[in-house]
């Protein structure tokens, strides 16, 4: 569907949901990834002048991602923690069937920057940095701190589990990667004793938040969320991969674990052990290899022909790397 269909289809829905004409002046794809379309609207609605995003399911975002809750519980999550305080962008409109244009929602759009290397390396960025580590902190336990009886309608996902369905999805595969394998049995042999679940954001790294000239603007992608150990959160923020080369800076590109894990704490959130977040960290350089590995094999297999999957698929030996620092003490 184009930029424009897309476009027409929302103002018709807002009509139906809202009982008001929205006028589009102007749309533009953001973005076209796997998992998500994003197209930016100006608009005016009820004589005002609005921007919005639309968020619509990528092509094969089932296959690809298939531990993603889908747009409608993505809208709702993303919902309830705008409304309990969480820099998150307001949901405004979640499309149905009837809409005609497939799973997706409408936000209010925030200004920012997503792209990891320009946060943690451009020098528009400098002042923004300073302020990174305790607002993503911050931001972090007000999530944690969410009653989770509001988001009972999540899975609950502790390290078990999601341990045994990565090896699940990654052994099929048939490739041989002793890195994988000794990080699997290191992490059954180590699994921590379960924690009261709270919600977790799930993907909550550099690239996933806005930032702006001031710092955090807006934490974005909640197709993840889940009910589990807070530190998986942690954990997959410090990964290496999401530090686009600042690895003297593992939480994010932008502070130290110490001083995040600080920062976390005096903000709201529970003290967290450090070997409990080495856990997730080492937990999450295998899932997002695993996820690397199924980008790849789709590609190859000839399901998609797009170049964004084959480029993930080549990080794969970069993931073994991270492992293997882990492994033998040395993770930065």
């Amino acid at each position: 569907m184009s930029v424009d269909a897309a476009a027409e289809r929302v103002a018709e829905a807002w009509r139906r949901r809202h009982g008001e004409t929205l006028t589009v002046h102007a749309a533009e794809a953001l973005s076209a990834g796997a998992a998500s379309t994003s197209i930016a609207l100006d608009v005016e609605a009820g004589g005002e002048q609005r921007q919005l995003v639309l968020q619509l399911a990528g092509a094969g975002a089932a296959e690809e991602f298939p531990g993603a809750l889908d747009k409608a519980t993505q809208a709702r999550v993303q919902a309830l923690a705008a409304e309990r305080g969480v820099p998150t962008p307001a949901v405004l409109l979640t499309l149905d069937a009837g809409d005609g244009q497939g799973a997706g929602f409408v936000t209010a759009r925030v200004d920012g920057e997503t792209l990891g290397g320009r946060i943690v390396h451009g020098s528009a960025f400098a002042q923004a940095r300073q302020h990174l580590a305790a607002q993503c902190a911050g931001a972090l336990a007000r999530v944690h701190a969410l009653d989770p009886g509001a988001f009972d309608f999540l899975p609950r996902l502790d390290a078990g589990a999601q341990l045994a369905e990565l090896a699940r999805l990654h052994r099929p595969f048939g490739e041989a990667l002793p890195a994988f394998e000794a990080a699997i049995a290191w992490l059954e042999r180590e699994t921590p004793e379960p924690q009261e679940p709270r919600l977790v954001h799930g993907d909550f790294r550099t690239g996933n938040f806005l930032v702006d000239a001031d710092g955090l603007s807006a934490v974005l992608d909640w197709e993840l969320a889940h009910l589990g150990d807070p530190a998986e959160d942690i954990g997959w923020l410090c990964m290496r991969s999401w530090r686009f080369g600042r690895d003297d800076l593992p939480a994010g590109g932008f502070a130290a674990r110490d001083d995040f894990l600080a920062r976390y704490a005096a903000l709201g959130g529970a003290r967290v052990e450090p070997e409990r977040v080495r856990y997730w960290e080492l937990l999450a350089a295998l899932k997002w290899g695993v996820v690397c590995q199924s980008f790849g094999w789709q590609y190859v297999r000839g399901h998609t022909m797009a170049l964004e999957p084959a480029m993930i698929g080549r990080r794969v030996a970069e993931t073994e790397l991270h492992i293997i620092d882990l492994l033998e003490g040395r993770g930065d």
